[in-house]
């Protein structure tokens, strides 16, 4: 299931102005990005992750959102609990996109009627248009929901996932991005028919293992599972620059701020982690990471100087910088455990006293002085088994 243009309708049913117009939401600099289009848009060529500047240019008429993310959170948590409440398993992949588990399910009710009754059922709830896609697998069922766009369902009945596949572009197969599918199309392979009637053997030989998951998908063979929830074994965030900068102070501001929030993440979900990385990303778009291992923790006089050590090693070529991030990874269970030759009683219970202030209005209500430039960081809780809402457009 996915809803369709997922941010521009939840824009549509804010202002209902809006429909029937070209709709971009992402950056509205020209180094922002096209984080989601309408389907007028779409009719002057432009896509989701082009540049801003570039769909800007196929269609002047557009009109230009920058979106939040808050929003789109709120309207996905309503279709998930929908979803949670109707189907015995589910898989959230996104924000707007959902795989749904009816095996078995012929034996007390019509797959087809029961997932027909859900989309009508989130469609009147939430305003919200949501496709499908109804097959024996995964690989077919994302492909038949992007043929059923918009706002429709389709089913691929058992036996026919071959002929339904065949007459489809090979971009249509999920992990065919643009370099694989420059690759196929100079080998004279457009259709997916083609890549069915071609010995899997070939497919290894030119693109190695790769090549044998596409011919698998290509003759609609996918075996794996609907997975309800996995652990997170990090969380990260970044930042792109709308001009490339050299200012030291800006940056430890910002990686301050990014240290400090994602600390607090860590203590919400009773995390700790023992991995710091650092990213920083050139104006030439070379990008250096340097990580860390640490003694496990989640507290923010640790990390936040951790984080400012790992950059003044890495910013050392005094380039001008387009996107800085850090990452805590090798997370685990557990609450902080207090160093009794360092930390201080006082410290704790301020940590504990922040957290109560962000918990209740906000993750940036309390912070350090030095990281208040920072723009919005996220108020996603990335251990609720949510996949993260963030916009491709964020800029600092």
């Amino acid at each position: 299931m996915d809803l369709d243009t997922f941010f521009v309708s939840c824009e549509r049913l804010i202002d209902d102005k809006l429909i029937g117009k070209p709709i971009l939401i992402g950056g509205t600099t020209d180094r922002g990005v096209v984080a989601s289009c309408s389907y007028e848009a779409r009719k002057f060529g432009v896509h989701s992750a082009m540049p801003m500047k570039l769909a800007r240019q196929l269609c002047p008429e557009a009109i230009i959102i920058k979106g939040n993310a808050g929003t789109y959170s709120k309207k996905s948590e309503e279709v998930t609990e929908i979803i949670k409440e109707s189907v015995p398993l589910y898989e959230k992949t996104s924000i707007d996109e959902f795989y749904v588990d009816l095996s078995g399910m012929d034996r007390f009710f019509n797959s087809l009627m029961l997932a027909s009754e859900l989309r009508k059922k989130i469609i009147k709830e939430t305003g919200l248009p949501i496709s499908f896609g109804l097959s024996e697998n995964k690989t077919v069922s994302k492909v038949a929901t992007g043929e059923a766009k918009p706002n429709n369902q389709l089913k691929v009945d058992y036996g026919l996932e071959k002929a339904f596949l065949g007459p489809l572009s090979v971009t249509k197969i999920p992990m065919v991005g643009e370099k694989t599918y420059h690759a196929l199309r100079d080998l004279g392979i457009r259709k997916i028919q083609t890549i069915q009637e071609m010995p899997m053997e070939l497919m290894e030989k030119v693109f190695g293992k790769n090549g044998v998951t596409i011919w698998e998908k290509a003759n609609g063979i996918d075996r794996s599972l609907v997975i309800p929830y996995s652990e997170r074994k990090s969380i990260s965030t970044e930042r792109t620059f709308d001009r490339d900068t050299i200012d030291v102070v800006k940056l430890k501001g910002i990686l301050l701020a990014m240290a400090e929030n994602l600390a607090f993440q860590l203590r919400r979900g009773e995390k700790l982690t023992s991995c710091v990385t650092v990213k920083v990303r050139y104006s030439d778009f070379n990008t250096h990471t340097l990580q860390n291992r640490i003694p496990y923790t989640s507290a923010d006089h640790v990390l936040i100087p951790k984080v400012l050590e790992l950059f003044d090693k890495l910013y050392n070529k005094r380039l001008l910088v387009r996107l800085i991030g850090v990452r805590f990874s090798h997370l685990v269970n557990g609450g902080y455990q207090i160093n009794l030759f360092e930390d201080a009683t006082e410290m704790i219970n301020l940590y504990q006293a922040m957290d109560k202030v962000r918990d209740k209005h906000g993750d940036r209500s309390v912070m350090r002085a030095a990281g208040i430039e920072a723009k919005t960081i996220s108020r996603f809780n990335p251990f609720r088994g949510e996949p993260p809402p963030l916009l491709p457009n964020r800029r600092a």
